[in-house]
C-alpha cells in the first residue's frame, strides 16, 4: 500500500475528523499495511515493534467497522497489563469520539460490580486483561454473541506473563465467525501455534524493526561498577538533560532505591512498579503524560501502556534479563517519528544478558565514555534550570480531542424509563444544537452522562436547566469526571 495520508483509506467523516484533531497526519508503515487489509475483514498476524503506531492500526478499522446502533460489544481487545488496557481504551475512545463509540476497560484490582454495571450499558468495544475478561465470561456479565473482532495486542507479553492459557480459553468461547488480529513485537513459537490453530488463513505482515536500529533511536552502552551506578546515572542525566526520561530497573527494590536517591537530589520524579496500588499506578501514568514530572523510574511490567510521544531518553539502570525486554523498553522513545536515545548501564555481571541482546537486535551497541567532571560541571546550570520548570507536553492527544467537549450529568436514568433517544431528541431541539453535537451517552439506574461536542456544552447546560426530558424535570450539571 502506498497511501501517504489517511485520505486514501475510505474512512467515514467522523473517523477522519477525529484523526485530524488527533494530528495523525501521515500513516506509519504498520498503519499503511494493516488498515486496508483489516477493513476487508481478513485475519491478520502482525509483527511490529512497540511505538510503531499499531494501536491506531487496529483502532481505526475497528472504530470504522463497528455499528453504532448495536448495544452489545462487537470488538474485544486483549492486552497483557492493566495499564495497556486503559491506554488502548483511551485511544479507541479518541478515534471513535465523533462516531460516539463507547469503549470500556476491564481488569483486575478494580471492583467487579462496577465493571458489571458498565457492561450493562451500550458498549461497542471491550478492552481487557485475559484474567478479568475470563471472569466476566464465566459470570456471564460480558456478552460475546455479537463479537465480530478479536484483537490480541502484545501477544508475546501475554506468553511471558503466563496468560496464554486464558487467551486460549477466551478464543474457545468466542463466535467462530469473527475476524482475529494478533499483534506482537516478537513471534515466539507458542504465539505462532496459537495463530495457526485459531485463525483462518491469516495474512502475515512484518514491519522491519527500523527504530531499533539507529534510524530514530541512538543506542549507547556505558560500562559501570555496581557501587558507582547511582553516581553515573546522575551524571548522565545532567549531561543529557532530557525533556523527559524513563529509567528502567529489573526489580521494584531497585526502583525504590533509585527513586529515593533521585528524590533526595530534588529530581522531578515518580516511581512505578507492580507493588503499588492500582490507583497510584494510574495517577503516576497520568501525571507523566500530563508533564507533571520529568523522570519516571519503573519496572518493565508497570511501563507497558506508556504512550508519551516525547520521551527523549531511556536509561536501562539494569540490563533487561529478557532480550525482548530491550526492544520493548527502548521502543518507549523515538516514537511517532521523533528522535530518541537509549543508554544502558552495564556491570561486568550483566555481560551475558548484553551479548544475548546484541545478537537479538543484530548490532553491537556503541560504547560511550562516562561523563567527565568537566562535562557535568558545564551541564549543571542548564540541568537545574530545566529540572525546576514544568515539562511541556507537546502532544497530549486526549486533551486535544476533549478540548471542545463538556460532559453533562443528569439526575435520572433507567429507573425513570429514560433512554438515549430521549436525550438526543430533547437536546437536538435546542436552537443552535444538532444531533452531531451529541457524543457518548451513558445511562445508569439513577443518573445519565451526556458528552456535548463542538464547544456547545455551555449552550446545552443553560437550556437544559429549563427543559424537561420525556416530561421529567432533571437536575443538570457539568460532570466532575
Amino acid at each position: 500500500m502506498s497511501e501517504k495520508t489517511f485520505e486514501g483509506f475510505q474512512l467515514s467523516t467522523e473517523i477522519k475528523r477525529a484523526i485530524s484533531v488527533l494530528k495523525y497526519e501521515t500513516p506509519t508503515e504498520v498503519q499503511r499495511e494493516v488498515i486496508p487489509v483489516a477493513m476487508e475483514n481478513k485475519d491478520l498476524v502482525v509483527k511490529s515493534q512497540t511505538g510503531s503506531g499499531k494501536t491506531a492500526a487496529f483502532g481505526i478499522p475497528v472504530c470504522e467497522m463497528v455499528e453504532w446502533e448495536g448495544r452489545k460489544p462487537q470488538a474485544l481487545i486483549l492486552t497483557p497489563t492493566r495499564e495497556l488496557a486503559v491506554q488502548v481504551r483511551e485511544d479507541i475512545t479518541n478515534i471513535g469520539r465523533f462516531k460516539r463509540i463507547k469503549a470500556m476497560a476491564v481488569y483486575g484490582k478494580e471492583p467487579f460490580a462496577k465493571q458489571k454495571e458498565e457492561l450493562r450499558q451500550k458498549t461497542h468495544v471491550v478492552v481487557g486483561t485475559p484474567g478479568r475478561v475470563m471472569d466476566h465470561i464465566e459470570r456471564e456479565t460480558l456478552s460475546l454473541d455479537e463479537i465480530k473482532y478479536l484483537i490480541i495486542d502484545e501477544a508475546d507479553e501475554m506468553l511471558n506473563m503466563g496468560f496464554i492459557d486464558d487467551v486460549e480459553a477466551i478464543l474457545n468461547e468466542l463466535p467462530e465467525q469473527r475476524v482475529t488480529m494478533v499483534f506482537s513485537a516478537t513471534m515466539p513459537k507458542d504465539v505462532e501455534n496459537l495463530c495457526h490453530q485459531y485463525m483462518k488463513e491469516p495474512i502475515n505482515i512484518e514491519i522491519a524493526a527500523k527504530g531499533i536500529t539507529a534510524s530514530m533511536i541512538e543506542h549507547r552502552l556505558l560500562h559501570v561498577e555496581e557501587d558507582e551506578k547511582i553516581a553515573q546515572l546522575k551524571d548522565v542525566t545532567v549531561v543529557e538533560n532530557p525533556d523527559s526520561c524513563i529509567i528502567f530497573c529489573n526489580t521494584k527494590e531497585h526502583v525504590e532505591t533509585v527513586f529515593a536517591q533521585l528524590e533526595e537530589a530534588d529530581y522531578s520524579c515518580e516511581k512505578l512498579h507492580g507493588g503499588l496500588e492500582q490507583e497510584d499506578r494510574f495517577a503516576v501514568m497520568d501525571g507523566f503524560k500530563m508533564g507533571n514530572f520529568r523522570y519516571l523510574v519503573a519496572t518493565d511490567v508497570a511501563a507497558r501502556g506508556i504512550d508519551v510521544d516525547n520521551v527523549t531518553l531511556i536509561i536501562n539502570y539494569d540490563v533487561p534479563m529478557e532480550k525482548e525486554g530491550y526492544v520493548h523498553r527502548t521502543g518507549r522513545t523515538g516514537r511517532a517519528g521523533q528522535k530518541g536515545k537509549a543508554i544502558t548501564l552495564a556491570t561486568s555481571y550483566e555481560e551475558k544478558f548484553l551479548r544475548a541482546i546484541q545478537r537479538y537486535i543484530g548490532f553491537e551497541i556503541e560504547t560511550m565514555e562516562a561523563p567527565t567532571a568537566q562535562q557535568v560541571y558545564q551541564g549543571k546550570v542548564a540541568f537545574l534550570e530545566k529540572i525546576s520548570g514544568r515539562r511541556v507536553v507537546r502532544n497530549n492527544k486526549t486533551a486535544r480531542i476533549n478540548k471542545d467537549i463538556m460532559k453533562l450529568h443528569f439526575t435520572g436514568g433507567k429507573k425513570k424509563k429514560l433512554r438515549a433517544v430521549d436525550f438526543v431528541g430533547t437536546i437536538a431541539n435546542i436552537p443552535g444544537v444538532t444531533a452531531d453535537d451529541i457524543g457518548i451517552i451513558t445511562i445508569q439506574d439513577n443518573l445519565t452522562y451526556v458528552d456535548i461536542l463542538n464547544g456547545k456544552g455551555s449552550i446545552v447546560l443553560q437550556a437544559m436547566e429549563e427543559t424537561k426530558v420525556k416530561g421529567k424535570k432533571l437536575k443538570v450539571s457539568k460532570a466532575i469526571k
